[in-house]
């Protein structure tokens, strides 16, 4: 999408696309376990990245016809290639911004969109448009994060600081990295019905070490490390306090420690 509509925070360098990797394997069951759709449906997944979501979507549904696109001609390129590699067949790629949809309505018959929304600064304008180009009767499903929704133990005011420095990026880039919260409203606000919301918390500590490693390590932590840069020369942070937050977020991986965070899935019917 072109830079009004959409900015991406997180970069695309290749350690934040192995982020994502991670982030797709470790929440597959918690996200995408009650996500599956019929033979023969078309389904248009929107910001399809470099295609992390996109092979659990495509194994969840074998039978249904998949078109993923993404404004990123790299990422689509990426997500072709991880894609063919896992031997997926019912996925097309294109690439496509969400504003200028070059599809004619009523197109699809399910719409899904992971991850996406939080990056955009007209959500509910996006919501409309994919209403536009959905079947009546129709399903959109929506999956956010909130990082507002975070908690720990040992707890620390620089791990917290650090957050803050992730959500005020995403704030100034025009996102919301406290979107996840808002899905109901935003769903009903865009005429679609029937909208269901439901929290998937993430809870990990010393029992679930997969978590440990896959989520809080290298999922979230990985993420807000990622904005260390930007965040000092920007002057939200000095350098040690930062460094001291990255470190108490590790700290949680310890035996001793908890870390939470939830993520809410929406799922809405366009009328038919």
């Amino acid at each position: 999408m072109s830079a009004p509509h959409r900015s991406y925070v997180h970069g695309y360098d290749p350690l934040e696309n192995v982020r994502l990797q991670d982030q797709a394997g470790t929440l597959l069951e918690l996200l995408h376990s009650d996500t599956s759709y019929p033979a023969g449906s078309s389904v248009l997944e929107v910001g399809c990245g470099v295609g992390a979501q996109t092979i659990t979507l495509a194994r969840n549904s074998p039978d249904a016809k998949i078109t993923s696109i993404d404004v990123s001609a790299e990422s689509v390129a990426q997500a072709r290639v991880s894609v063919g590699q896992a031997g997926i067949t019912n996925v097309e790629f294109q690439q496509a911004d969400i504003f200028a949809m070059p599809f004619a309505a009523c197109s699809f018959d399910h719409i899904f969109v992971c991850f996406v929304l939080e990056h955009l600064s007209r959500p509910l304008e996006a919501l409309a448009i994919l209403k536009r180009v959905l079947k009546p009767g129709g399903t959109t499903t929506v999956i956010e994060g909130d990082h507002g929704s975070t908690f720990f133990f040992p707890k620390s005011e620089e791990a917290q600081t650090a957050i803050n420095c992730q959500i005020e990026l995403q704030r100034a880039a025009g996102g919301n990295a406290l979107i996840g919260r808002q899905l109901y409203p935003l769903l009903e606000q865009s005429g679609f019905k029937s909208v269901r919301v439901s929290p998937r918390m993430v809870y990990v500590d010393a029992t679930r070490p997969d978590l440990v490693d896959g989520f809080t390590k290298k999922t979230f932590t990985a993420m807000i490390a990622g904005v260390r840069e930007p965040a000092i020369s920007t002057g939200l942070v000095e350098p040690q306090t930062f460094d001291q937050g990255i470190a108490a977020l590790c700290r949680t991986t310890e035996p001793d420690g908890v870390f939470c965070y939830t993520f809410f899935k929406a799922i809405a019917t366009k009328s038919a």
